[in-house]
């Protein structure tokens, strides 16, 4: 389980936008907000970083 979706949309960003800031296509974070895509380490620092938290929050259960 993610929450990219809930913190992009915390941070008022489309997903095309959050893909921009992040250097991916926006299909690629659609399908990591719904969970068919396993993105790299690399693109989750990213995504955290853009999203303002942490990867612990972003993407492992609590």
């Amino acid at each position: 389980m993610n929450r990219v979706k809930n913190y992009r949309k915390s941070a008022g960003l489309t997903q095309f936008e959050l893909a921009q800031a992040v250097g991916v296509a926006r299909q690629t974070i659609n399908l990591v907000e719904n969970d068919k895509y396993n993105p790299s380490l690399d693109l989750c620092i990213r995504l955290a970083q853009v999203l303002h938290t942490d990867l612990n929050q972003l993407f492992w259960e609590e």
